[in-house]
């Protein structure tokens, strides 16, 4: 039976939906378009915010995945109730009214109580519990001094600030003891006073306020605080907060990037900001905070201390702390013998060697302020009229060549050795000879370069002079191509005689061909035995300095500015491997013996 005053068409909704039951209706494309618009329409103020169940406007502007709520709720509507805290979950907390009742005592028995504490008797714990000392024989048995007993406080619910809070419980109308007692005694005070006036004793400020300056040292202090400062009375610290908004910020007094640096996080300017402005420190109202440092009696201070420092390591015993006086008198002293040394060694200097009289010109600016050398320049910074000042260089001549050379000393190296890049000669006074001199010098051998003791560049160097060849004139390589071209054409003449005189030629021809190819090659082996012998003995010569280097300090080893890095040849190689210790080798344990 339907109740009385609902409408047929919500009857039948209510019915519909139990039948299609609790799953939510699909939007067709044109629900989904209208309620766009409206949530734009909304957000842009055409249309009425939605309304939830408690007749409260909810921001258009919230996110859906915020407004939207889910599907257990069981929303009719617009609605934020699943973004509050739900009453079945949210904690309900005492007020701050509530609080425990401090000094209660409870009932205080005659005789021992069954289920009380065997220690003191008291109601409300065990004797495992109890606070008090343990007597030799507890209330159980003699009932002799029964505590009283424990009062049960409530069971409070406080919140985070209510369990925190340290004046729970108090009672403010006990604070009017502690006025009352400071009033009797300020009364106690005057009182006295007046009584020492009446005598006609003097009383003095200083001397009335003497104890009042010990106990109440801070009285005032307390409630007096510097503009941008915040004092903790109880701790002794000041802390700095903000700037006093009367001043002009450090940061704001020049605004060029380049200026002086200002630390944000210290709120410190050392430099001074106005530096690079043409205004002196004594034109502005603020210089840096280094200012400070060197201005007054800081500078003096510090050379003062300087001075006693470097008078205690010559063996004077003053100090700038105990003994300032002293230090400035001795201070005074050493000045002025030091001027007078000074000026005697000048006056030595001027009586011996002269040119008094150029100490007493004027000074250098006023010399060459002015002078007679006219020079007019254009718009562009070109010289119209007049020469142009020299620039000078260097102390030295420059550009000079003497003896027909067209190149400086030192312009050519070979070998260790300078000398001129125009003809190659190594001898400074020499005269320049040109393209002639470079073909003549070519062929000298220069001196072998200083070797410098336990260097392997000394090994190298004597290996590679037979092998580098002195640089040659293109006659000369033009002359060496036609000798090879001819001891060719004579090794091909001599090779058709010989296959023309293989027929006629006897055994003995052959023999003596055969003997004089094994000559040449038992030369030749010779020749290379002997080269290895030299690259070993020049291997262990290598490794003896390296070892003697090794010994050495790092400061006392020499340096080696003539290593040659050059290929090694191939009896270095083979001398490299027949000196090489092979760690498989199972006789390499008997090569050092």
């Amino acid at each position: 039976m339907a109740a009385p005053g609902i409408p047929l068409s919500q009857i039948l909704q209510a019915r519909h939906e139990e039948e299609e039951g609790d799953e939510p209706k699909k939007k067709t494309r044109e629900e989904w378009k209208k309620a766009k618009e409206l949530e734009e329409a909304r957000k842009a103020g055409t249309v009425p915010a939605a309304v939830d169940e408690t007749g409260k406007d909810i921001n258009p502007h919230i996110p859906q995945y915020i407004s939207g709520a889910p599907w257990y709720v069981n929303a009719r509507g617009p609605t934020l109730k699943h973004q509050r805290p739900q009453p079945e979950k949210e904690r309900i907390f005492d007020r701050i009214e509530d609080h425990y009742v401090r000094g209660l005592k409870g009932h205080t028995a005659t005789k021992f109580r069954k289920g009380a504490c065997e220690n003191c008797g008291a109601m409300g714990h065990t004797k495992s519990d109890c606070v008090e000392r343990p007597r030799k024989i507890g209330a159980k048995f003699n009932a002799v001094k029964i505590a009283s007993d424990d009062v049960a406080l409530p069971d409070l619910k406080l919140d985070f600030d209510g369990k925190r809070d340290r004046w729970n419980g108090y009672n403010p109308a006990e604070y009017r003891a502690v006025v009352e007692e400071h009033a009797k005694v300020e009364d106690y005070k005057r009182q006295i006073k007046a009584h020492k006036l009446k005598e006609g004793v003097e009383v003095s400020e200083e001397s009335d306020d003497e104890d009042d300056d010990e106990h109440d040292e801070d009285k005032y202090a307390e409630s007096v605080d510097m503009p941008g400062t915040k004092v903790d009375s109880k701790q002794r610290i000041t802390v700095r907060n903000l700037r006093i908004r009367e001043d002009t910020a450090k940061y704001l007094r020049n605004l060029d990037p380049n200026s002086a640096y200002y630390d944000p996080k210290t709120r410190s300017m050392r430099d001074n900001p106005y530096a690079n402005t043409g205004k002196g420190s004594e034109e502005v109202d603020f210089a840096g905070e280094n200012f400070v440092k060197f201005t007054g009696d800081t500078v003096n201070q510090a050379k003062a201390q300087l001075f006693a420092w470097d008078a205690y390591e010559k063996g004077v015993d003053v100090s700038l702390q105990a003994e300032p006086t002293k230090l400035e008198l001795l201070k005074k002293q050493f000045l002025e013998k030091k001027d007078e040394f000074k000026a005697k060694v000048s006056n030595d200097l001027l009586e011996k060697y002269g040119g008094k009289e150029h100490l007493e010109a004027p000074p250098k600016e006023m010399l060459l302020a002015q002078s007679e050398n006219y020079v007019e320049y254009s718009r562009h910074g070109k010289i119209i009229k007049g020469a142009e000042k020299q620039v000078i260089r260097s102390k030295y001549e420059e550009d000079v060549y003497p003896g027909n050379h067209s190149s400086v000393w030192g312009s050519y190296w070979r070998d260790g050795n300078w000398g001129y890049k125009c003809c190659h000669a190594f001898i400074k006074s020499a005269y320049c000879t040109g393209e002639t001199g470079k073909r003549a010098n070519a062929k000298i051998i220069m001196p072998a370069p200083i070797a410098i003791p336990g260097s392997s560049s000394v090994a190298d160097n004597e290996n590679d002079a037979e092998e580098e060849k002195e640089p040659k004139s293109l006659v000369e390589i033009h002359q060496e191509k036609m000798d090879k071209k001819k001891k060719k054409k004579k090794k091909r003449s001599s090779k058709k005689k010989k296959k023309d005189d293989s027929s006629s030629s006897s055994s003995s021809s052959s023999s003596d061909s055969s003997s004089s190819d094994s000559e040449d090659e038992a030369l030749k082996e010779e020749k290379r035995k002997k080269k290895i012998r030299e690259a070993l003995i020049r291997a262990k010569l290598e490794e003896d300095a390296a070892k003697e280097m090794l010994e050495l300090d790092e400061r006392q080893r020499k340096y080696n500015s003539m290593y040659n890095a050059s290929a090694p040849t191939e009896e270095q190689v083979e001398a490299y491997q027949m000196r090489r210790e092979r760690e498989d080798d199972p006789m390499a344990g008997f090569m050092g013996k």
